[in-house]
């Protein structure tokens, strides 16, 4: 009996996908609930999971194709299931390949290789039986070792050779392009502005070194970071000014009662924003903890719509890739977004002393329409305040 795959059933926001990868190709046995395939749509990318043990013996829709909301994309054999071990067990052996053999490569895989003449015998499997996986083809073609090599965490080579002359052309992944099409529409339909200040990171550094170790302790593993001291100064600094954390919808202003802080994450597919709900209602470690999960989800692709929907306010720290100072860009239909930066020793005067400090610039850039300067600038001192006199927090002062 052969049962449809189908893509998922996509929500309002999300007109079509993409097919992103195959990871079963036709032949090959299937276990119930293991994942088929990935369909990329322009927010996340959705798994489509086997409903029945089975033989995939048809692909319908391949990788690259666009998909509408459950549409068919493949074919499953639930009656093979039983012959499928003795069918696959020889092409599993050919995936290995013999001396002097070519490899066995997916479809992706084998697609990037014709795009960036490479030779399959030159790119590492790192897939099951020495099968070239997609990833493994994409690290060739960057001119680096597959991410399972021990050599992964050395710096990537670059992408062509000194004096090579020659191009590469890819599409834009969905991801990329809604997000292009976003920053776009904030700018040309916002009057947006940016105001900043700084802010002395000592108090926080000397409170983080002197309990990070306790803090890991009681909470079970999770390490106390800066971030988390920012999500709760602007949670507070929100509160006093509300209009910061609203929205605009046509010619109504929308006050928020509560804060989603979004929190702009960098993934190999594009930038995301995964929120935290109801912020203000979370602790420290609360926040640390749902910080690295939404992290960990966006490295391999797992966050949901529903994570990614909402949000009254965003928070982006480009201080990790070593940015001293910039103008983020809101994300609509938000009003504002607070920048983070590296934290860098700066001589500053304090009590008419020049004292060498770790100085973290802020930037706040916002909608004019909804926010005037003094709403943005009391903002920011709010946040500094705070930041710089952490037991402030704790006191509600």
């Amino acid at each position: 009996m052969a049962i449809e795959i189908k893509a998922p059933a996509f929500p309002e926001s999300v007109a079509d996908g993409t097919v992103a990868t195959w990871h079963k190709q036709v032949g090959e046995a299937v276990k119930r609930d293991e994942l088929i395939v990935d369909i990329e749509t322009d927010k996340v990318v959705m798994e489509v999971l086997a409903e029945a043990d089975g033989v995939l013996v048809e692909i319908v829709a391949a990788e690259g194709d666009t998909v509408l909301s459950n549409q068919l994309l493949g074919k499953l054999d639930t009656e093979a299931v039983a012959a499928a071990p003795a069918a696959t067990a020889p092409a599993a052996q050919a995936a290995a390949p013999a001396a002097g053999g070519e490899p066995i490569l997916s479809p992706a895989a084998r697609k990037i290789a014709a795009e960036n003449d490479l030779q399959p015998a030159n790119i590492p499997g790192t897939g099951k039986d020495g099968r070239v996986t997609k990833e493994d083809a994409v690290a060739a073609a960057a001119g680096k070792p597959a991410a399972s090599a021990p050599a992964a965490a050395a710096a990537a080579a670059p992408l062509f050779a000194a004096g090579d002359r020659t191009e590469k052309r890819v599409p834009m992944t969905r991801l990329r392009a809604k997000v292009a099409e976003r920053l776009v529409e904030a700018q040309s339909t916002m009057a947006m502005l940016t105001t900043y200040n700084e802010v002395n990171m000592k108090p926080i550094m000397d409170l983080r070194n002197k309990y990070k170790d306790l803090f890991e302790k009681t909470h079970n593993g999770t390490r106390l970071g800066f971030m988390s001291f920012f999500v709760k100064a602007a949670t507070e600094a929100l509160k006093r000014q509300p209009g910061v954390n609203a929205s605009i919808d046509g010619k109504d202003i929308v006050y928020h009662g509560y804060q989603d802080i979004g929190v702009a994450v960098s993934s190999d597919r594009g930038l995301v924003v995964p929120v935290l709900r109801n912020a203000e209602l979370m602790g420290l470690a609360e926040i640390e903890a749902t910080i690295r999960e939404y992290g960990l989800k966006a490295r391999d692709g797992k966050l949901t719509i529903d994570e990614m929907t909402g949000g009254t306010f965003t928070i982006s720290n480009g201080g990790v890739f070593g940015s001293l100072l910039s103008s983020p860009i809101v994300n609509p239909p938000q009003t504002a977004i607070l920048g983070m930066h590296k934290i860098q020793d700066r001589p500053m005067a304090v009590n008419g002393e020049v004292v060498i400090l770790p100085m973290m610039y802020l930037a706040l850039s916002y909608d004019h329409r909804l926010i005037d300067g003094k709403e943005a600038v009391t903002f920011l001192v709010t946040m500094k305040d705070l930041l710089e006199d952490p037991a402030r927090l704790l006191l509600d002062i």
